[in-house]
């Protein structure tokens, strides 16, 4: 992104004038603006403003905005003390409030999951993103998981989302064998909390495994048909871990992109402002326009400008 978030930042925590002016703003037209600017304030500063235009509509706006920063504070301080190696990140604080805002899925069961480049789009140091991922990855805060997209894409999930997602696909599971469900527990205990790679070897994951017990081929096979490994084609002795049931959404991703960036690239100078552009639906995914569009910022297919009317996204030039 280019400057807007300094900029944004510097519109928010600037001198009380600002802040005047934009408490005269009416609702229905602060509420258009804040949501406009969720792309590209700092996500400290996302985490009071938007979460209250949910429940509240702007209404006790200063009260609502006093609480909620403590909550997140709070949260912030059981967090240090639980986590004692690791600091207060950017990247963690976006990674929150990202989930909370997550798309509603109908008729999909996933938990809320992150995508590394939307991540690079809300947090200006990629290299710092890099760098806090992996420490929260060691500290077991959560999983990142590569995805069969084609592309280079990562999902990030929480590691209680990830337990919670594989409680769900474990109940969806009628094997005829009940004793064969032991190979979810034995997977939770011995293999999750020792590998924390995005895949691993079929030797190393029956060696995990044994701890719990006889390992037997049916119980990989339980594995995969759970959705928790998918075997790679290059290496079938190679496994990626995987989030079950994310099949479908993985279609609606790089069906969404392709139909954002289409409708883009008809417009006459390849652009429109954002705030017109959130208020559209995408037809071929089920995932909102504020997940695409901070995917496709985020992985440098769309930019953001900041100009008098507004932030304006325009697809990048090949």
């Amino acid at each position: 992104m280019e400057n807007t978030s300094s900029s944004s930042i510097g519109s928010l925590t600037g001198k009380k004038r600002q802040r005047d002016q934009e408490s005269s703003v009416p609702q229905s037209q602060a509420s258009e603006h804040v949501l406009s600017l969720g792309l590209c304030l700092p996500f400290s500063i996302c985490s009071i403003l938007i979460p209250q235009l949910r429940t509240s509509n702007l209404q006790n706006c200063c009260c609502f905005c006093i609480d909620l920063t403590i909550i997140v504070a709070f949260d912030i301080i059981i967090l240090l003390c639980a986590e004692e190696s690791l600091t207060f990140s950017d990247t963690l604080v976006a990674l929150r409030i990202m989930r909370a805002q997550f798309p509603h899925l109908d008729k999909v069961s996933v938990q809320p999951f992150i995508l590394r480049s939307q991540l690079y789009s809300s947090v200006k140091d990629r290299t710092q993103v890099d760098r806090e991922l992996e420490l929260l990855r060691r500290e077991r805060v959560l999983r990142v998981f590569k995805l069969n997209t084609g592309q280079d894409d990562h999902a990030i999930m929480f590691l209680d989302d990830y337990l919670n997602q594989i409680k769900r696909a474990v109940t969806r599971m009628q094997a005829k064998k009940q004793d064969d469900h032991v190979v979810f527990e034995w997977f939770k205990t011995y293999v999750l909390d020792s590998k924390l790679e995005t895949s691993i070897g079929h030797e190393e994951l029956c060696s995990f495994l044994s701890s719990g017990g006889n390992v037997k081929d049916q119980h990989i096979s339980l594995l995969i048909s759970a959705g928790l490994l998918t075997r790679q084609l290059i290496d079938p002795n190679l496994y990626w871990f995987a989030i079950p049931n994310i099949g479908s959404l993985l279609k609606g991703l790089s069906q969404g992109r392709k139909e954002l960036l289409s409708f883009l690239n008809r417009r006459k100078y390849k652009e429109m402002m954002l705030a017109s552009l959130e208020k559209k639906n995408l037809r071929l995914s089920p995932l909102d326009m504020r997940f695409h569009l901070r995917d496709l910022i985020g992985s440098g297919h769309l930019k953001t400008i900041e100009t008098p009317s507004g932030l304006v996204v325009r697809v990048v030039k090949d």
